[in-house]
């Protein structure tokens, strides 16, 4: 940031482990799919020395996405930590997914973050999804910059893009997205296109030439002052309106010189503070060259601009019983506070686990707590057990150097933790402590599986345990009504990773069957039955009769028994059995195999055997009866209706309101939010929304989330049953 003239890469190139906070820079890379920031991530490293050549580590492998999975999907799916080293800084670099469907490696990445750099291509510009990060950043107040990248493109425009940005994320105070740095372009290339050569500093007045593949500093010419010079003026009046020093803007209003020390220093305060939001630009080196575009500066931004991890507010840390606990947080010699911010396995390792210290200091071969709580609902267990941390190592493509400690502060990976999940608390053994989870979006699409074979079958449950272990943003459900396991997931490209996991990873190939919601059944008027269980064929014989009468009762009622049995017709000691074979019968179904709800069954009349009666008997008699009255009446099949709610952009308001018409929905109201947004609540069956995780992603482009949650069952349409009928009728 004080544009020093350097001209070789970075001193130690390879990170190690740290040894003090302030020597540390945790930064996320945020940006849509494509905007280049696995590219960045690949330059960086090669800036550093960290590589030796671009992208490559010295088995010849990518630093960044180096999972063949990656390869195979020909995108980013999961948080990777790429460790660099710059003027005697550790930077933490943590590359992260832009496809919407792995935003819970974006969360990851966000928690183990102390700063943000938002890559923004030059020819695509900003997303929906892009800003609805940065605004999650700026609620927390997490420091930001901005890199936009592709100036390669035909109609790559820096200047308007910086527009753009500034529009995007400048909110209320637009003077605050401001580039620090303007291009140099080349000549023209055939098609007209100036390709972009080097950088002009807007502070120093310096400008930096990368066509040799080095950085080389120069004086500007004349033709580039006046631009310059209007850029510059911008730049120092955007940094002053930010400064703590409240005597420095009318001292320059009023003529005053403020030296590039003092404006420096300002700078780096300001983006520090979060109030201020520098725009550079960056490119990868070209084929030979040591250095690519913007990669110097970049590493001068995050080494004196960025917050070091004392600089940030940890989550509030409780013992496992809920108790409040203060801590001197990020203080090396405190007590042990880390979190796994990602779980991964590794066919020879095992399982890998991704920590990110907040206090004290991890040790190879010590024993920690390992407490995990408050995920149980997405199918992970909540447990407080003790492990000894095996090998640490910092992690660089598909290598693991090992390290022998990790202080506050610092990431690295731990080996062969058997218990930790994502999300989970690491702690001192004697001093268990908890720290409070991050937001994680909910999974709404649902991926039924089955076992492709007996060998699979034996082996998926185990397989599905630890996928659910690694991804806190998947479900799992054994669905009791439709005796399905489901995998519930974010998208489709979350759902493809995971049958890719399962079958790459563990071994168990799976089979995708049709989503069954949990139908019930309920009759459409009053009816009679008589359950007659008589037999006799030597011996102890059975005999029951009962005769029942069945009537509708308003929904959420249940199953209400009713006893109006006078005379002794029905021994006492056998009116429960009768209850017992009409609830189990009710919970089996008696049309289309769906559980019977909401009726009242009274016990009428009966008949008994002094000897051939027994519990047996009239469980059965009562089951009987219930199917009699349900094949003379009409009933009906019951759907579960489910309350959405649907936060949109104004402009998609009325295109998903009348997807949920389409959708059989019925809205209940909308509601207006300050950030230009709109809260639509609406009940909608859930047969209808098995993909609208999908579906309302591209019908508002990337902008829209939803909730959901039960409300109740309600009849469904004669028309839609029907049709329900004729599917299974078919597929059986």
């Amino acid at each position: 940031m004080g544009d020093k003239a350097h001209t070789h890469p970075g001193a130690a190139g390879r990170a190690t482990a740290a040894d003090h906070p302030t020597s540390v820079r945790n930064v996320v890379l945020v940006g849509h799919s494509g905007s280049g920031k696995t590219t960045l991530v690949e330059a960086l490293a090669l800036t550093t020395g960290a590589v030796n050549r671009a992208g490559r580590v010295e088995d010849g492998g990518c630093v960044s996405d180096y999972d063949d999975m990656e390869h195979r999907q020909q995108r980013s799916v999961q948080l990777s930590l790429v460790p660099v080293e710059w003027d005697g800084i550790k930077i933490n670099l943590l590359d992260t997914p832009g496809y919407a469907d792995f935003v819970g490696e974006l969360r990851a990445g966000l928690r183990a973050a102390d700063a943000a750099l938002f890559v923004v291509s030059a020819s695509d510009g900003v997303d929906g999804a892009t800003r609805m990060v940065w605004e999650e950043c700026a609620a927390v107040g997490m420091p930001r910059a901005i890199v936009i990248t592709h100036l390669e493109a035909a109609r790559a425009d820096f200047e308007e893009m910086t527009r753009i940005c500034a529009e995007a994320f400048g909110g209320d105070d637009p003077d605050a997205v401001l580039p620090l740095y303007l291009p140099l372009h080349g000549p023209p290339a055939p098609d007209g296109h100036a390709p972009v050569t080097g950088l002009v500093g807007l502070l120093s007045r310096k400008l930096f030439d990368y066509a040799s593949g080095e950085r080389v500093a120069s004086e500007p010419g004349e033709a580039e002052l006046p631009q310059l010079d209007e850029a510059r003026s911008l730049l120092i009046e955007g940094i002053i309106s930010e400064s703590e020093d409240e005597t420095l803007m009318e001292r320059y209003l009023g003529g005053e010189q403020v030296d590039v020390k003092t404006l420096v220093e300002d700078l780096e305060r300001a983006v520090a503070r979060g109030v201020f939001f520098p725009v550079l630009a960056a490119a990868p080196a070209a084929d030979g060259a040591r250095q690519g575009l913007g990669t110097v500066e970049l590493l001068e931004l995050i080494t004196r601009g960025f917050p070091t991890p004392l600089e940030r507010s940890a989550p509030r840390v409780t013992t496992p019983e809920g108790a409040g606990r203060e801590l001197r947080l990020c203080d090396p010699e405190e007590s042990l506070v880390a979190e796994v911010v990602k779980t991964s396995s590794d066919p020879y390792v095992g399982r890998i686990s991704m920590v990110r210290v907040f206090s004290g200091t991890l040790r190879a071969d010590q024993t920690v707590h390992v407490s995990g709580h408050g995920m149980t609902d997405r199918g992970h267990e909540d447990h407080d057990v003790d492990e000894r941390i095996g090998a640490l190592s910092t992690p660089f493509g598909k290598q693991q150097r090992p390290v022998s400690h990790v202080i506050a502060g610092d990431l690295a990976c731990v080996a062969k933790l058997t218990r930790a999940e994502t999300g989970d608390t690491l702690s001192a053994k004697d001093d268990p402590l908890l720290m409070a989870p991050w937001e994680m979006p909910d999974p709404l699409l649902p991926l039924a599986i089955e076992a492709h074979s007996k060998p699979d079958e034996d082996k998926l449950s185990q397989g599905l345990a630890r996928l659910v272990a690694e991804d806190p943003t998947m479900r799992l459900e054994h669905n009791q009504d439709t005796h399905q396991v489901v995998l519930w997931c974010l998208g489709e490209a979350h759902a493809d990773v995971a049958l890719e996991r399962l079958r790459s990873r563990y071994g168990v190939q799976v089979d995708v069957v049709p989503h069954r919601v949990s139908l019930r059944e309920t009759f459409g008027g009053r009816a009679a039955g008589r359950g007659r269980h008589v037999k006799q064929s030597g011996g102890h014989g059975q005999y029951a009769i009962c005769e029942i009468e069945v009537e509708p009762l308003p929904g959420g009622s249940g199953i209400e028994f009713v006893d109006k049995v006078v005379g002794g017709a029905v021994p006492r000691q056998f009116i429960p059995s009768v209850e017992k074979g009409v609830r189990a019968q009710a919970a089996k179904g008696v049309a289309a195999g769906h559980p019977l709800i909401d009726v009242r069954i009274t016990l009428l009349d009966g008949k008994a055997h002094s000897v051939d009666s027994s519990d047996a008997a009239f469980q059965t008699a009562g089951a009987l009866a219930l199917r009699e009255a349900a094949a003379e009446a009409r009933i009906h099949l019951l759907e579960p209706v489910a309350e959405v709610g649907v936060l949109v952009g104004d402009d998609y308001v009325g295109a998903v309101m009348n997807d949920l018409s389409g959708r059989r929905g019925k809205v209940l109201g909308t509601e207006q939010t300050s950030d230009g947004r709109t809260l639509i609540r609406a009940e909608v069956p859930e047969i209808e929304i098995g993909r609208y995780a999908v579906d309302l992603r591209s019908l508002a482009h990337g902008t829209a989330r939803f909730d959901r949650r039960y409300a109740r069952h309600e009849p469904m349409p004669a028309q839609v049953a029907d049709r329900l009928r004729e599917e299974v009728r078919v597929a059986s």
